[in-house]
């Protein structure tokens, strides 16, 4: 009969401990999982400023120096350039050309002359998950504002040349991207 109620003793403060443990055990892998990869509008904020930030805006993503142009569009526009010290111009008039280089001041932003980037202020909808490339993906449209814009960007001459990027860094603008959901997150597809 003693035997009995040790055993029962035993069962009774077992139990309970064996099940906080799994309890405890339990609460952090099922509790956290799937979170940062649910379809909220958190989680598309999240990964949306997480690919912008290494992704800026650039007002010349193509192109190398030096450039030549004969077309009067972006000569004007690369005059803006030469106008805030980036850029250096010389023509070639027997074949009617610009020539530009990069300055020294240029050369911290050139070839690609980014003017900051995206910073998502608010998730404005979102598309049905659907499957492409073994991956649920949907397009995400968004405001945003541009963090880290550097002072030749704001020039009245630039603003005048690249009104897109006047417009996106005068305020707020509204964009669209793909974004894949992973195991454990959400990215934008390359």
């Amino acid at each position: 009969m003693k035997r009995l109620g040790r055993l029962a003793r035993r069962i009774r403060f077992t139990l309970p401990v064996a099940g906080a443990v799994a309890l405890a055990l339990l609460v952090p892998t099922t509790g956290c999982t799937g979170t940062k990869n649910a379809p909220t509008p958190a989680n598309f904020t999240l990964a949306l400023n997480a690919y912008f930030t290494s992704h800026p805006n650039c007002l010349l993503p193509n192109t190398r120096f030096p450039f030549e142009t004969s077309d009067k569009a972006t000569t004007k526009r690369m005059d803006s350039l030469v106008k805030s010290l980036l850029l250096e111009k010389s023509e070639e008039m027997s074949i009617h050309a610009s020539r530009y280089t990069v300055t020294t001041a240029g050369a911290r932003f050139a070839p690609r002359f980014c003017y900051g980037h995206r910073n998502i202020t608010s998730i404005d909808g979102f598309t049905p998950l659907t499957v492409a490339n073994g991956f649920k993906e949907t397009t995400v449209t968004y405001h945003y504002d541009m963090k880290e814009v550097p002072v030749w960007a704001r020039s009245p001459e630039i603003l005048a040349a690249f009104p897109e990027m006047a417009q996106a860094i005068q305020g707020q603008s509204t964009g669209t991207s793909r974004l894949a959901q992973t195991i454990s997150s959400w990215q934008v597809p390359d």
